[in-house]
């Protein structure tokens, strides 16, 4: 087979990683990838990112399967274009990629579904916002309703905080129009946990849990990023969560799909909140995250591709998943001055003997040379039996990556 895998990030690049393992796969191109990718066995780089050039490529390719990575292009509706062209594709249509194209649609789903989630209010209008505000009891969240690169989400200790939030999100408009809707949450207490799963619109198969750290400093300290560091499965996620998941959000968001009619054969990721009242829903994603994505692809032992192939073809019901009986921990590396700005334009070097546990991100060749190019540069991982293992594993390989200004939180595999 050969296939469009389309993304740049180090989702992406674990993604062509593990399909080009599989022996059904022939060539993976990758739209418009990274310097990872660009390396990567069976792959190459296409510089496209428009939908319609992306279907003519597939046409005059002989693509067999185009997979989606990121967000956006769901949101536009790729899938539903690709699918008028009668290509095969991998991801939800645009009406169930809303589940992530806005706070306020998923938090009503979830509501008229029963699923088990924070008390919100949405907002239009700025003066009302700041209004409710001063009734609410603090901490609260505040998420912009719109795809905001996962800076759209923060945690506000006083009302002062909150009105600046909302003069950033509404009116300086800082995401260029996804702040200009609010959703206003409950401020949950508790340990997060990241739940990929797979679907076909009448089963899901949930993956191993994952705890994302999304602070940049130690101790979970500083401002949120898109994701510093992974533990694999989350040792949070007990048997008595998995099953209160399941019954309560899992199960009926399911329904929720099948009742609103939503053409959904791709990823649907679940981030909650394990809280003293059980497991809470706190987003949906529509596609894998990233960084968890490069530790929960590290364990899995079933062909990627035989799942997706399973998911289009409404066949995951006879599908099981086997895992590796080990803990990956990821830690990203980053540019200095991330998430505020970042230095790039530095060499990359990555010893030999840790190329295969490497997973670029922000990167890209230059006269053959791994150039940083981006905030998030790779993510490293190491696995072992244990946590602890699996800690002194990815932080001896960090040992053997390098570049000018590289950051990376030390407390991967210890933080809560």
């Amino acid at each position: 087979m050969d296939i469009l895998l389309i993304g740049s990030g180090g989702r992406e690049h674990a993604l062509a990683w593990k399909l080009a393992k599989s022996k059904r796969v022939n060539k993976i191109y990758v739209a418009p990838g990274n310097g990872g990718t660009a390396k990567e066995k069976k792959c190459t780089n296409i510089n496209i990112t428009d939908i319609e050039e992306l279907i003519k490529f597939a046409k005059g390719n002989n693509i067999d399967l185009t997979i989606v990575g990121p967000e956006e292009p769901l949101i536009k509706g790729i899938v539903n274009r690709f699918k008028e062209e009668e290509l095969r594709i991998f991801g939800p249509a645009k009406d169930g990629a809303e589940l992530e194209g806005s706070k306020s649609f998923s938090k009503d789903f979830m509501k008229k579904y029963g699923v088990k989630t924070a008390e919100y209010e949405v907002f239009y209008e700025e003066n009302k916002v700041k209004e409710y505000l001063k009734t609410c009891k603090y901490p609260v969240v505040i998420k912009a309703d719109g795809l905001a690169a996962g800076k759209g989400v923060v945690i506000c200790e006083s009302l002062e905080e909150g009105l600046e939030t909302i003069d950033l999100f509404m009116v300086s408009d800082i995401f260029k129009g996804a702040g200009k809707k609010v959703v206003i949450e409950e401020f949950l207490k508790g340990v997060e946990a990241s739940i990929l799963s797979i679907t076909d619109g009448h089963t899901i198969i949930p993956f191993l849990s994952a705890k994302d750290h999304k602070q940049i400093f130690d101790d979970n300290k500083g401002p949120n990023t898109g994701g510093m560091g992974v533990v694999c499965p989350n040792p949070y996620v007990t048997e008595e969560v998995l099953e209160d998941f399941r019954v309560n959000i899992m199960d009926k968001t399911l329904i929720g799909i099948r009742e609103e009619g939503f053409d959904f054969k791709g990823i649907i990721f679940f981030g909650i909140m394990i809280t003293e009242d059980g497991a809470k829903l706190l987003e949906y994603n529509v596609r894998m995250g990233d960084p968890e994505t490069q530790s929960v692809l590290s364990l899995m032992e079933t062909d990627l591709l035989e799942l997706i192939e399973a998911s289009i073809d409404e066949r995951l019901n006879e599908m099981e998943v086997k895992w590796k009986d080990e803990v990956c921990l990821n830690v990203v590396m980053a540019s200095r001055g991330y998430p505020a700005t970042s230095e790039t334009g530095y060499e990359i070097n990555i010893l030999d003997d840790v190329k295969d546990d490497v997973f670029i991100a922000g990167a890209k060749i230059d006269e053959d040379k791994l150039i940083t190019s981006g905030g998030r540069v790779l993510s490293v991982i190491g696995r072992g039996k244990t946590i602890e293992e699996a800690r002194e594993n990815v932080y001896k390989n960090i040992e053997k990556v390098n570049f000018e200004g590289a950051y990376f939180r030390k407390d991967i595999g210890k933080a809560k």
